[in-house]
């Protein structure tokens, strides 16, 4: 089987170290808003469209876990039609809980919802891996998929706003600025990921590969869930 293979090929080549080492620094400097940037949002006050563009771009770019999604989710896309086709699921999903969560104030558990993002990971891994045809027997709608997880990751963008308490003047437009900050900063990850992606299945070694890469991405997605189940657990021990 192709999952085997993988495992194989994962112990084989070391890489599972240098993957455990990668993940927990990601995950030790996370990608909520910090410094600079909580300080403006601590303090800003009216319109503010460009700051909340960039920071909208800056958090879209540098968050490993929407990123590591969207990698699963075009791994195995050859047309652009096709791309386009699950990237406007995922926007549509992400716009409309980030701008719903923010502006009318709904709490939720922030280490919920990331769980549940690290789980996409795990079923778009999955799912490339064929391993719901080969252990189910059934295929799930994968664009139906993609739309529902991007909503839980618009409900993420939408908890690390809510940490702190933004001025209600101006706060539509600066939200929609996020939001199309957002959008950028998508559209600039995914064109390097898919510059990277069409060099790469140039290459002979790409179908070779190609499962150990989605046995990693799996295993990111993991361990995404059990750090913020960990977190979930230690603070209501708290």
């Amino acid at each position: 089987m192709v999952y085997n293979q993988a495992m194989r090929d994962l112990g084989r080549s070391g890489l599972g170290g240098v993957l455990l080492l990668l993940v927990f620094a990601g995950l030790a400097h996370g990608h909520g808003v910090a410094g600079r940037d909580a300080a403006f949002l601590q303090q800003s006050a009216g319109a503010q469209v460009g700051p909340f563009f960039y920071l909208g771009a800056k958090h879209m770019v540098t968050g490993y876990d929407h990123l590591a999604f969207l990698f699963g989710v075009i791994f195995f896309l050859y047309k652009m039609r096709d791309v386009a086709i699950y990237v406007t699921c995922f926007a549509v999903g992400h716009s409309v809980t980030l701008l719903a969560g923010v502006l009318s104030g709904a709490q939720v558990n922030a280490h919920i919802v990331d769980a549940i993002i690290g789980l996409s990971v795990v079923y778009k891994a999955f799912d490339n891996l064929d391993g719901f045809r080969t252990l189910f027997g059934a295929q799930p709608n994968t664009q139906a998929a993609v739309l529902l997880f991007g909503l839980f990751h618009g409900l993420g963008l939408a908890t690390k706003l809510q940490e702190f308490q933004l001025a209600a003047d101006g706060l539509i437009a600066n939200m929609i600025s996020f939001n199309l900050g957002v959008e950028a900063g998508q559209l600039a990850a995914l064109s390097i990921i898919l510059i990277v992606m069409t060099q790469w299945r140039r290459t002979a070694g790409f179908f070779r590969h190609a499962g150990l890469a989605n046995v990693i991405l799996m295993i990111i997605g993991f361990l995404l869930m059990g750090y913020q189940l960990t977190g979930y657990f230690t603070e209501r021990t708290l």
